[in-house]
């Protein structure tokens, strides 16, 4: 099985959660590969992030959604589009618990795998 982070950034963010404030969020779209078959994942993970030094991530207020799952490999395309919906994606699971990611604040720049 192979588990890859298509992409990764950190924003601040709004969420309290198990009454914990979280001040950031952690955005994910993830591939996964096994045995011929692909899934791809749009997930955020809030988190504390109470001062500029802290990134301990939490893993109690993790949010996700299957975007596609079958048979195939990763396609550069498929992330493509995945990517153009991404924040429509997480702000609907963001809005269902509650809570806000700023997109116009990131924390750390983009990651892509």
């Amino acid at each position: 099985m192979a588990t890859i982070n298509v992409y990764q950034q950190y924003f601040e963010a709004a969420c309290t959660y198990n009454g914990v404030p979280r001040h950031a969020a952690n955005v994910l779209l993830i591939s996964d590969s096994d045995a011929g078959n692909i899934k791809y994942e749009a997930a955020v993970s809030f988190f504390p992030h109470n001062d500029a030094e802290d990134f301990a991530i939490s893993y109690d207020a993790y949010f996700s959604k299957t975007l596609s799952e079958g048979p195939g490999r990763r396609s550069k395309k498929k992330e493509e589009a995945f990517l153009e919906t991404l924040q429509q994606e997480i702000d609907q699971l963001a809005a269902e618990q509650g809570a806000t990611v700023y997109w116009d604040k990131p924390l750390i720049e983009a990651r892509r795998g």
